[in-house]
This record gives C-alpha cells, structure tokens and sequence, in this order.
C-alpha cells in the first residue's frame, strides 16, 4: 500500500461537498447493507480530514474514498471511480514530480518542476474541478443519505 501525501493543489471547494450529518448500518452480505457498513467505517476518518479542511483534505481522504469505492453497489461504481481515479492521477503526477502537496505551491514552484511534470500535475489538479468531477461527489454523498441514512462524514 502507498503513503499518501498531502495535496495543495486540491481546491478546498469540493472538499466542501462531503460535509453533512447520521446512519443505520449491518454487516449482511447484501451489497447495499455492505457498503452501508463501510460508510460507517469511513465516516470517522472522512470528518476528520474534512473537518481540517484545506486544500490537502480530498487527497487526505483517497484511502477512505479507495474503501469506499471497493464496498461500492454496481450502480454507485463509476462515481467511486470518477472520484478515485481522479484524485489518484494527482497523487502519482506530485507523487512523481517529487511535490510535497502540502506546500506546493503552483504560481511558485511550477517553474521548478520539468516541462512534462508540471503539465500532469495542473491538468490533474484540473480534473478536479469539473463538473463531471463535482457531480460524482454529490452522487455519492447523496447515496450515503438516500439509502444509508447518514452522510459521509459526521
């Protein structure tokens, strides 16, 4: 399993769209009921990095959004994976810029980085600003409401 690091380059906005309130959970073998499950077992986490806020915390959150995804139903599949795969690409192109998310600062430092590093990781920082990208987050935060009871943070 990789280290995850911390990402600047993160907007803090849809860090936002997972921000909310309560569950009902059981462990059934049931797909629904599973991910239920799973949603409980996350929402702890997910506060916590939430509640920090800044613009590191939806990366701070891609082990608990990997779970997630992993316990997902079928038809909740590809917004786990828009979000993941998402958040993963901008993990890896810091991850092989050498960036540290934290303090990585675009305006600043993209001058330091090589031509083809620098262009994975804005188009990837992009990526997380569409709308393709919001609507997934609301998609699943709205499936953790709808048919788990609760949000996915506390």
């Amino acid at each position: 399993m990789r280290t995850r690091r911390r990402a600047g380059a993160v907007p803090t906005l849809l860090a936002a769209l997972l921000l909310g309130p309560g569950l009902l959970t059981a462990c059934s073998g049931d797909p629904v009921e599973d991910y239920c499950a799973e949603v409980e077992d996350q929402r702890e986490p997910l506060s916590e990095v939430t509640s920090e806020g800044g613009p590191t915390a939806l990366l701070e959150a891609l082990p608990a959004f990997e779970e997630l995804r992993q316990a997902s139903p079928t038809d909740l599949r590809d917004d786990w994976d828009v979000v993941v795969d998402r958040l993963t690409a901008l993990d890896d192109a810091l991850a092989r810029a050498g960036v540290d998310p934290a303090t990585y600062d675009a305006e600043e430092q993209a001058g330091d980085l090589a031509e083809d590093e620098r262009t994975a990781v804005e188009s990837a920082a992009r990526q997380l600003a569409t709308p393709e990208m919001v609507r997934a987050l609301e998609a699943v935060q709205q499936q953790a409401r709808d048919v788990c009871g609760t949000s996915l943070t506390i």
